[in-house]
């Protein structure tokens, strides 16, 4: 299948052969289905705290800050190009730039162009936008007045003006201030300096970055840093990592050959977010918070994200507490029968697992194995909202590779809808994850588990793509937050829904939630 040339890319690239043979049957024959059991909901699957609870959580939370190093992991590699997809079809479908803003039925569309451009004022970059261009000799009302609407998204895509089709996400105005404008990624900042501030006053923030945007993200916090160390008294440490060329996957043909380019060398494509579990199995901390980069909101609603961001790590914090205590009696052989029933009772109870039909007629030594295997894995506490109709993997028990009922975040692409029990469960989902999550990738000794052995290689993702107009096969890796962290402890803790607030098109930017005022 592979020649000496296939073989030295191959190995450039830090991949084992033995992977890429997988991968290549991964295409031939499909990744198995996901077996639902039912949602998770309320009671079952998902705690719903109440508000003496809630307090406790948030005080443990805050007594321990000063003992812990803790880090705020953002995915912020995503370009933002596909923000303004419905820009650059307008564009493409009106070369004459003519647009109606009087047609009352597409100015209440909001995901519409004409919504757009209709409050256009009321976006957090049109400051900048309109001295951009100004720069240039002319004004947004003055194009407005024209009709020049193709002008206008020019000077917001291109190098002309902002250049925002060709920057990340992070580095994009999100919100607007009396005295600044602030991009998600400085949001961020703010949002660790208020809840993730650890050891040392420091708040530390890492932020998953393609190559091509490392300058532009060192050359804005470089010039932001200081004014919010001094606004908020912390000390703010902010690193970058990139995905590893290893997490690379093969493509292929539409006959599952791999596909090969002009050159005749072979075609490697990113292997999407569950290839950042490299970059999170090198993080050193306590606790690592993950969110994505875009799901912020300004400061007058931030105060529900603090408080349950403290809730879902002084939970963390509670059960871990109690699994090093049972880990450690564990490993000094001070573990009584009645130990182990406590064990059990707190893993059923705290930990949402699920005992073999056989494990009370087991020895106590087997029992204690089976208790330390199950306890001494990475844990994760996600926040679970509400199902609105937004998208987003949904909480499940499933029957999972070792055949065991287990909470996961299951994603659509992981469901087999020709079956009509297992739609009908899916649809049955009261909540979804809006990828707010607390874990812990220490052990009981303080070692870092190596994260790769908690993989559910069954649930990666297979897409069509093309490329130099022939088509061709693509596959991600299992998802980060779902396939990839498929055998830790999961734990699901219910959150309002004012935590969630993405940003995935322009005009999301003119939400309420959104606006400054």
């Amino acid at each position: 299948m592979f020649d000496r040339h296939d073989l030295e890319q191959i190995r450039a690239k830090g991949i084992e052969l033995s992977k890429i043979e997988k991968q290549i049957n991964f295409f031939r024959e499909g990744f198995p289905y996901i077996n639902l059991i039912r949602p998770a909901t309320i009671h079952d699957g998902i705690a719903s705290l109440n508000n003496e609870l809630r307090t406790r959580y948030i005080k443990l939370f805050e007594k321990s800050l000063n003992n812990l190093k803790i880090v705020k992991f953002v995915p912020a590699s995503g370009a933002a190009s596909r923000m303004f997809k419905h820009l650059f079809e307008f564009r493409d479908k009106n070369p004459t730039q003519k647009i109606d803003l009087q047609d009352d039925t597409q100015k209440q569309n909001f995901n519409s162009v004409h919504y757009f451009f209709s409050h256009i004022q009321e976006i957090a970059f049109y400051p900048i936008l309109s001295t951009a261009i100004q720069d240039k000799g002319s004004g947004i009302d003055e194009l407005i007045s024209k009709n020049e609407y193709n002008k206008i998204i020019e000077y917001i895509l291109t190098s002309r003006g902002l250049d925002y089709s060709n920057l990340p996400k992070a580095l994009l105005g999100f919100h607007r201030y009396p005295e600044e404008i602030r991009t998600s990624a400085e949001e961020h900042l703010v949002e660790a300096a208020n809840y993730a501030k650890g050891r040392g006053n420091m708040a530390r923030i890492h932020f998953t970055i393609s190559p091509e945007h490392r300058k532009k993200m060192e050359d804005m916090f470089s010039g932001v840093v200081k004014k919010y160390e001094e606004r908020y008294g912390v000390g703010l440490e902010i690193t970058f990592s990139v995905q590893r060329p290893s997490t690379d996957t093969i493509a292929v043909d539409e006959f599952n050959e791999p596909f090969k380019d002009q050159t005749g060398s072979l075609l490697f494509r990113p292997g999407g977010h569950g290839a950042l579990l490299e970059n999170l199995n090198e993080i050193d901390a306590d606790l690592i918070f993950i969110k994505n980069i875009d799901n912020i909101v300004p400061d007058r609603l931030k105060e529900p994200t603090f408080l349950y961001k403290k809730l879902i790590g002084g939970y963390l914090l509670h059960i871990q507490k109690k699994i090093i205590s049972f880990l450690v009696n564990a490993e000094h052989n001070f573990i009584s029968p009645k130990d182990i029933l406590e064990m059990e009772k707190f893993g059923r109870e705290m930990l949402n697992l699920n005992f073999p039909e056989n494990f009370q007629d087991k020895d106590i030594d087997s029992q204690l194995k089976y208790l330390v295997s199950q306890f001494n894995r990475p844990i994760r506490v996600c926040g679970m909202v509400k199902n609105e109709c937004e998208p987003g993997g949904g909480p499940f028990w499933v029957s999972d590779r070792k055949h065991r009922q287990a909470l996961q975040i299951v994603e659509s692409s992981q469901i087999d809808f020709n079956n009509n029990s297992q739609k009908k469960i899916f649809y049955a989902s009261t909540h979804f994850n809006p990828v707010d999550l607390v874990c812990c990738i220490k052990d009981y000794k303080g070692n870092t588990f190596r994260l790769s052995k908690y993989v559910d290689e069954d649930t990666g993702l297979i897409s069509l793509k093309s490329t130099g107009g022939k088509t061709l096969k693509a596959q991600e890796l299992p998802g980060l937050w779902n396939g990839a962290m498929s055998d830790w402890i999961t734990i699901f803790i219910e959150v309002p829904i004012i935590t969630f607030n993405p940003v995935k098109t322009v005009n999301d930017l003119l939400r309420k939630e959104h606006l400054t005022a």
